[in-house]
């Protein structure tokens, strides 16, 4: 039998990643489309879906690396407090 107190956290987990994900689609399309579209038309030309793709790629890899960071600064601050609590 697994711990109920475990599941809810994992549960927690996933749909904070979950709402994390559709956050990030969200601004990338927000933000991509209005760089790289400045005239929407019936379909992308060449040169606004390679804008879009590279705008995409680079807003990933900015997303990736802020929340690498910010979870090792969240990690030190429960290793930090789980020290303190040694004491």
């Amino acid at each position: 039998m697994s711990d109920p107190k475990q599941a809810i956290m994992d549960q927690v987990r996933q749909q904070a990643a979950l709402s994390n994900a559709r956050a990030l689609i969200e601004k990338v399309n927000e933000h991509c489309f209005e760089r790289c579209v400045p005239k929407p038309g019936s379909s992308l030309s060449s040169a606004e879906t390679t804008c879009y793709t590279h705008c995409m790629e680079k807003y990933m890899a900015s997303w990736n690396t802020v929340s690498r960071q910010y979870l090792g600064h969240v990690q030190q601050g429960v290793q930090g407090q789980a020290a303190f609590g040694a004491f």
